[in-house]
């Protein structure tokens, strides 16, 4: 067991608000409780869950535009809190019942929060490592140990943490659709980090996933298993798609929803399906009733997702099913700068931060030119 120091580098937000609400600083290093481990983090990927938080950006049922956290007028979140829930790292202390031979064990974390038994997949109590306690964007971090997922794939600590969070929402989305081999899907949103995800585990589950992005990505969306890229932001999306697209579109998976939403509606077959776990086009939209009735569609709403769906995220990775799209790495210490490039939306696939004592040997060969 190595030895641990007292206090650590942590970047922690102390408030709803712009990029001064994130501050780099030294905090005491956490111990581990009966139960959990103490992870020495070496990556740790973003997502927009940190931007939206920080920004209280969700909302109530009824003032969509008030300062609140995510899960809506029952938050966890306190102040100050350590961000960050795709944390990849070595297991280098554990608590009480926890076996000693997992020190050393590389590991991925299930970042939820379930509030519920083993084997019990409702997610209705879900809460998140990162929001409900703190997450990786430390030195060091302390989880259940259930939550800490041995994972020997060969791929850097870099490249794993860009799958947690996004895949498994990803994974997610697709099983409340119940997207089938076969079957056609539209993307929206494609080459963030959850979009790019759903590609590729469409693909797994042998459907066809076409891509809704932004000119200059189309190339990079089908390397990674778009059929077909249809550039947003046309004169009419429904007339694109049915260019594009050979044949009816069993599923939507949005990503953006936005003034493009009831579109998206028009677009899916009768009987179709419509998943969503984000909202960056705007969360407020305006909806015929009429087309959901009179086609028979179904609308699902989707939110990170179960254990059993995390355990076979790893399957895929251990069996190299999906690769990594990591786009570049940045120094725990410039935080500030890779949070303006996440919300510049100019990349494909994951930024990831590395703590600065790791740099030379987990981020600086992944920067991309």
């Amino acid at each position: 067991m190595e030895d641990v120091p007292a206090v650590m580098k942590a970047v922690q937000l102390v408030g709803h608000g712009g990029l001064d609400q994130l501050v780099h600083r030294e905090v005491p290093t956490p111990s581990p409780a009966p139960g959990e481990v103490l992870i020495d983090v070496h990556a740790c990927g973003m997502n927009n869950t940190d931007v939206w938080v920080r920004e209280g950006a969700y909302g109530t049922e009824t003032d969509p535009g008030s300062v609140s956290s995510w899960r809506r007028g029952r938050s966890t979140l306190t102040f100050p809190r350590i961000q960050g829930a795709d944390t990849v790292g070595r297991v280098v202390a554990v608590g009480d019942g926890v076996p000693a031979e997992r020190v050393g064990q590389r590991v991925m974390v299930d970042f939820s929060i379930y509030n519920r038994p083993e084997g019990d997949d409702s997610l209705a109590d879900i809460d998140y490592i990162g929001h409900g306690r703190d997450g990786g964007y430390a030195e060091y971090v302390t989880v259940p140990a259930e939550n800490a997922y041995e994972v020997t794939a060969d791929i850097t600590d870099a490249e794993l943490a860009t799958f947690c969070c996004a895949y498994l929402t990803a994974e997610q989305m697709l099983d409340r659709a119940r997207l089938a081999a076969g079957e056609r899907v539209l993307v929206t949103g494609a080459s963030g980090g959850v979009g790019s995800a759903v590609l590729q585990l469409a693909r797994v589950r042998g459907a066809v996933p076409y891509a809704v992005s932004s000119a200059g990505k189309e190339e990079a969306l089908r390397e990674i298993g778009a059929e077909d890229v249809i550039l947003r932001g046309g004169d009419d999306l429904v007339a694109e798609v049915e260019r594009v697209v050979d044949g009816p579109v069993d599923v939507v998976a949005d990503l953006v929803a936005g003034p493009m939403f009831n579109d998206l509606l028009r677009i899916l077959r009768p009987e179709g399906r419509y998943t969503t776990a984000g909202a960056i086009g705007g969360p407020v939209v305006q909806l015929d009733l009429r087309t959901v009735y009179l086609k028979q569609l179904q609308l699902h709403g989707s939110s990170q997702g179960t254990r059993t769906a995390f355990r076979r995220l790893v399957r895929y990775i251990e069996n190299g099913e999906i690769q990594p799209l990591l786009d570049r790495t940045f120094r725990l210490s410039d935080f500030h700068e890779a949070q303006r490039t996440f919300l510049s939306k100019t990349f494909v696939g994951k930024l990831v931060v590395v703590p600065d004592r790791h740099w030379d040997a987990v981020g600086a060969p992944h920067e991309r030119p």
